[in-house]
């Protein structure tokens, strides 16, 4: 069986599930594999089963239900729907495990398989590791014969449930709000027009015509700056693929990241008396431009390494009710309990309706953002950076250079094959310098192992 990326990786699952070329990389073989390994681990069903618009997902998301079902694991079939819409129905359903089919923000020749708990949350490392070890190592337990054998069921009212569900929570109507989406052509085509236009806002859509092969294809989050030449005054909301993330754009074309959302929201909350516990957990990527902005409003931050399932990690053992990721994953833990691109727009959107200002003034007065600088430099393969000395050194030097006034940043991906060089400065050109300085030792070093 064509297990490649079991051969590739030392560890299957990345940061954020298991990701790959879809039908090379992340093969049906291997599908069926990661399903029958997690069914034979659980010891009831149903197992909730979503997917994005990508070509591949269908292929996958059968293959994936097909190995819980030879596991004799029922599994319910939601269709197309946003990660957070999974993950809640994963719950309001009583399944006991939700699984997503998508590979987010990544090209459309990518896909990935990302396990939920009954509770909607991501597996932890130890869970993704029994699931693994049992790929690896299938052992020789019986499988079901007969009425055993596990079955589908189609979900057909998906998509209404969540929409219903996120409509439910907002405290206002956004009556007299204009709005433009961009929903990437992916898996927020249908559900967040539907839940915008519910709550009363005058909506215009774009990247609502997947073809299987165009999400994330010069749209959506991780394209902003194309919904800001189109905002002419109104707020617009772009999420990617599987639309777990959400980046804003201001009436005057200003990007609003998840950086200036947990500001705006955080600054809101606290002074509402919300802000449960006065803090805002985040990650590492944070902009000092939302360390001061929480630190002048007496708001306690508190870093995470990257990876939503650790912001909300450290969410629940802090008790706090807001964090998340420059990037654009939010976690409200007072209603939800993963990032859900679409929640945080009916957040944002709530403290624009609930003070009378534009997104624009809520912006400006929230945060002042620090010139950033991001490399990715392909270096072939998924590295771990402990032990390449050289590195090291040179980000040591160029840290003392910099003192305070900026921030340096070296991580591996854990989603690619890529070392992500970030450095805050002053100014857009000295961090620019720091970080072509460091991109160059990256490649002449990590790059040339393996």
């Amino acid at each position: 069986m064509p297990l490649s990326l079991l051969q590739k990786r030392r560890r299957l699952f990345g940061t954020d599930g298991v990701r790959g070329v879809a039908n090379a990389e992340l093969s049906p073989e291997l599908a069926v594999a990661l399903g029958r390994a997690a069914g034979l681990l659980l010891d009831d069903g149903p197992v909730l089963v979503g997917r994005d618009t990508r070509r591949s997902g269908e292929m996958l998301s059968l293959a994936l239900q097909a190995g819980f079902h030879s596991a004799g694991v029922d599994t319910v079939d939601v269709g197309v729907l946003p990660t957070g819409g999974i993950s809640f129905l994963t719950v309001d359903t009583g399944a006991a495990m939700g699984v997503v089919v998508s590979a987010s923000h990544n090209p459309a020749p990518d896909n990935g398989i990302k396990f939920l708990s009954r509770h909607g949350t991501k597996l932890s490392d130890e869970e993704e590791a029994r699931i693994e070890d049992r790929v690896r190592n299938a052992g020789s337990r019986a499988v079901p014969v007969g009425p055993g054998v596990g079955t589908r069921f189609p979900l057909r009212d998906a998509t209404s449930r969540y929409v219903g569900h996120l409509a439910g929570i907002s405290q206002y109507r956004f009556t007299g709000l204009s709005l433009i989406l961009d929903c990437a052509n992916g898996a927020a085509y249908r559900a967040a027009p539907e839940l915008f236009e519910r709550l009363g806002a005058e909506v215009e859509a774009v990247g609502v015509s997947p073809d299987g092969m165009n999400i994330n294809d010069a749209c959506g989050a991780t394209h902003p700056e194309e919904l800001a030449r189109m905002v002419n005054g109104r707020i617009g909301l772009a999420f990617d693929g599987d639309a777990d993330r959400l980046i804003a754009v201001d009436e005057e074309g200003g990007i609003v990241d998840g950086d200036a959302v947990l500001a705006i929201v955080g600054r809101h909350w606290k002074r509402l008396n919300r802000l449960r516990k006065n803090v805002v957990v985040t990650t590492v990527m944070a902009n000092l431009g939302l360390r001061k902005a929480l630190a002048e409003e007496g708001i306690e931050l508190v870093e995470t390494k990257v990876g939503d399932r650790y912001v909300l990690e450290e969410m629940r053992s802090r008790r706090a009710v807001l964090g998340g990721e420059q990037s654009g994953h939010v976690i409200f833990l007072d209603k939800g309990i993963t990032g859900d691109g679409l929640l945080t727009a009916v957040r944002l959107l709530e403290v624009v309706a609930g003070t009378g200002k534009t997104l624009a003034e809520l912006r400006r007065e929230a945060i002042t953002v620090y010139p950033q600088v991001l490399h990715n430099v392909d270096v072939g393969r998924q590295v771990d950076l402990d032990g390449f000395d050289e590195l090291w050194e040179a980000v040591r030097r160029a840290e003392e250079e910099l003192g305070d006034r900026g921030r340096i940043l070296v991580r591996a991906s854990g989603t690619e094959p890529v070392v992500r060089v970030m450095v805050e400065a002053p100014s857009t050109e000295e961090a620019e310098r720091y970080a072509v300085r460091l991109t160059e030792v990256v490649s002449a070093t990590v790059g040339t192992e393996g």
